[in-house]
């Protein structure tokens, strides 16, 4: 189902490119790059058959999300984050599904999930107060996901209650402009928001358990393997398929680069068997990085498919997958990076800001390596289940 997503992506491809300078010295994406996400129907690769959506699976998702980010990686960031946010709506109640995308099924819906707001009880539901950072294309969403701890009975956060992901309106929330000056992913558009005390019913509240334990998409009825993959499996994939295909992308500009490239010694690239050899190296790196990231997705699919509930260290198993694949194709970039001379660098080249976007990507907090792979380690010692803060994130 993602064949004709991909091919619509390759028809739009130059014009996606097109629009990475734009994106970047907006601070959000660009109006044309949504237009152009809108018309590819990469957005829509996740949301539910019931209200017109592809219901494709992650690993097309995630081919999607890459070849996006190969043209530009503002924009296959917002498509990896934003795009798998209908997964999640799919598990939520009915009554919210409806005021999400009743009237309108193309609505996006942003994030973080980070739990930085507090749930206060109220009758018929809570009140949510708090800022979050990083709310990737948050300029064009009508909704939000947000995570947040419960109060406690001196207002203190009850973090032995879990964390809780809650949806509100555009209205319910305040995005903070000028809050997103980084040195990559400018383009994304990742602002602040804030919640001062808006009243959420309780269907619009998930605890993240439900989530984690798999019990979320049974409960509300569904029975496709996609939305009964683990939400550790299939949230970070987004981000990492974006790392990957900004990799790629900073790849395809460097080979384009040095095809005819002569060095300060007077040879040609094409001839230098030493940068040869690393760019070879490098390429197959990338490429070996993603063929790991969609072979863990297909796996997890078929397992889901065939009953089969992940385990701990499987589900670790798929994280440290994801963790390396992101640091190797980085790594990988900066051989090629470095061997692109001066000129490579300049900021009226489209190179640099893939090397930028990329180290970015990298310092998200799905790709901080020492956790996921102590925990996966544990994991392959059938040392289960791990400390507490080794769950995090698996």
């Amino acid at each position: 189902m993602g064949n004709d997503v991909l091919s619509a992506i390759e028809e739009r491809a130059e014009q996606i490119a097109a629009t990475g300078a734009a994106n970047e010295k907006l601070g959000r994406l660009d109006d044309q790059a949504v237009a152009l996400l809108r018309e590819t129907g990469v957005m829509r690769m996740l949301q539910p058959a019931k209200y017109g959506g592809r219901q494709s699976t992650p690993a097309e998702f995630a081919e999607a999300v890459m070849k996006v980010a190969a043209c530009d990686g503002a924009t296959g960031w917002v498509a990896g984050i934003v795009g798998l946010h209908p997964w999640e709506m799919a598990m939520m109640d009915s009554r919210l599904q409806e005021e999400v995308w009743g009237s309108d099924p193309d609505v996006w819906i942003a994030s973080p999930y980070a739990p930085m707001g507090m749930l206060t009880p109220a009758d018929g539901g809570f009140h949510l107060s708090g800022r979050w950072q990083f709310s990737s294309g948050t300029d064009h969403c009508d909704w939000i996901f947000l995570g947040a701890t419960k109060a406690d009975a001196d207002g203190n956060p009850d973090f032995a209650a879990g964390m809780w992901h809650v949806v509100l309106p555009r209205a319910d929330y305040t995005i903070v402009e000028d809050s997103w000056d980084v040195v990559g992913l400018r383009g994304t558009g990742s602002k602040d928001v804030v919640v001062d005390g808006a009243f959420i019913p309780d269907y619009r509240v998930l605890a993240y358990e439900r989530l984690t334990d798999g019990s979320a998409p049974r409960d509300a009825g569904l029975d496709d393997p996609t939305y009964l993959m683990p939400f550790t499996t299939v949230f970070p994939s987004g981000i990492t398929s974006a790392v990957l295909g900004i990799c790629e992308g900073a790849l395809a500009h460097h080979l384009a680069y040095q095809t005819n490239r002569l060095q300060i010694s007077g040879t040609a690239v094409r001839e230098d068997p030493y940068v040869l050899s690393a760019i070879g190296a490098a390429a197959a790196e990338i490429h070996a990085s993603k063929i790991a990231l969609l072979d863990s997705l297909r796996w997890s699919y078929d397992r889901a498919a065939a009953g089969h509930e992940l385990t701990f260290a499987e589900r670790s198993k798929n994280r440290q997958t994801q963790v390396t694949a992101s640091w190797r194709a980085v790594r990988a970039m900066d051989e090629i990076v470095a061997r692109s001379g001066g000129n490579g660098l300049r900021m009226d080249h489209p190179m640099q800001r893939f090397w930028r976007d990329g180290h970015m990507g990298l310092a998200h907090a799905i790709n901080v390596p020492g956790p996921v792979l102590h925990a996966s380690a544990l994991g392959e010692m059938d040392i289960v289940p791990p400390p507490g803060p080794l769950h995090s994130m698996i």
